[in-house]
């Protein structure tokens, strides 16, 4: 049987799932000591290293069940709307010149196969998390792309069930699904990385009837 179509953020369904909001705290994940939190997204309100308290909770566990002295290393988690609006627009726009013949809704779904249209956007709830795999000395293990990497730039080799990357990295996103699945998360195919709890898309993979995290200001930090 052929494999099921991707069902992407720019999916009615996805938007059509009601939002519910349990309270839940954001944790600076900058005193949770046994996550590591990587830089490179960094930004001057440290919004990026902020998650959910369940999310949290989540991690700790999947990273407990590791095998090997492997680790999570997580690069981005919160996302204020208007960073979200930011980034989705770049990569539209991207997509718009590189691909001129594409019609704008081709663009438009094709873009969020990356960047999540900012109404239904996860990062922004502080559900979503986009994280690795590194040894205990912090050095990322081979995932079969960069994380981050484009549809465009990789020839889809992001996808999380891509077979265009060596036995190796398979193994690793292996262990990284295994993991992350027994605790509840889910992935967004096609970013490897990306992984959430309580919005939209984990309510539409789940069959939740609503959220349990609607967007929300870092002022709810704990």
């Amino acid at each position: 049987m052929p494999p099921e179509p991707l069902v992407l953020l720019s999916d009615h369904r996805i938007d059509a799932i009601a939002l519910g909001e349990s309270d839940e705290p954001l944790v600076d994940l900058r005193r949770v000591p046994d996550l590591r939190l990587d830089s490179r997204y960094a930004d001057e309100d440290g919004a990026f290293g902020h998650l959910r308290e369940g999310v949290v909770a989540r991690l700790l566990d999947a990273q407990a069940a590791l095998p090997g002295g492997l680790r999570f290393l997580i690069t981005e988690g919160y996302r204020p709307l208007d960073r979200q609006q930011e980034i989705f627009d770049g990569y539209l726009g991207e997509l718009g010149e590189r691909y001129p013949q594409w019609d704008p809704d081709r663009v438009y779904v094709e873009a969020t196969k990356f960047v999540s249209p900012v109404h239904v956007a996860p990062h922004s709830t502080g559900g979503a998390v986009d994280l690795t795999l590194c040894d205990a000395d912090g050095t990322e293990v081979d995932m079969g792309t960069p994380l981050d990497a484009t549809p465009v730039a990789s020839a889809n080799a992001c996808f999380t069930a891509a077979d265009n990357i060596p036995d190796r990295a398979r193994r690793h996103r292996r262990t990284l699904i295994t993991a992350l699945t027994s605790v509840g998360m889910v992935n967004y195919p096609t970013e490897w990385w990306h992984w959430s709890f309580g919005e939209r898309y984990w309510a539409f993979v789940t069959g939740a009837g609503r959220t349990r995290y609607a967007p929300v200001r870092l002022a709810m930090a704990t």
